[in-house]
C-alpha cells in the first residue's frame, strides 16, 4: 500500500466513525483542539496525520487508535 492509498484509507475510516458517531467535522475538530479545515483534509486524504495527532482523534472519538486504520 503506498501513501496516498493510507491516507485515503485513513481518512475513509475517521469519516464512518465519526459519520457513526453522529459528530460533525467542526465538533471533533472542537474536541480533538484541531481546525475544522484540517479534519476535512485528513477525511479526504490530503493531510499526512501525526501520531500525536491521531491519538487525539481517537481519544475525542472514544475509540482505541487501531480502529482508525
Amino acid at each position: 500500500m503506498n501513501t496516498d492509498d493510507i491516507k485515503h484509507v485513513f481518512g475513509d475510516n475517521l469519516r464512518r466513525i465519526r459519520t457513526e458517531k453522529n459528530i460533525s467535522q467542526e465538533n471533533l475538530a472542537f474536541l480533538s483542539g484541531m481546525d475544522r479545515t484540517y479534519v476535512s483534509g485528513i477525511e479526504r486524504g490530503r493531510r499526512n496525520v501525526s501520531l500525536v495527532n491521531i491519538s487525539k482523534i481517537a481519544s475525542a472519538l472514544d475509540i482505541e487508535i487501531k480502529e482508525l486504520f
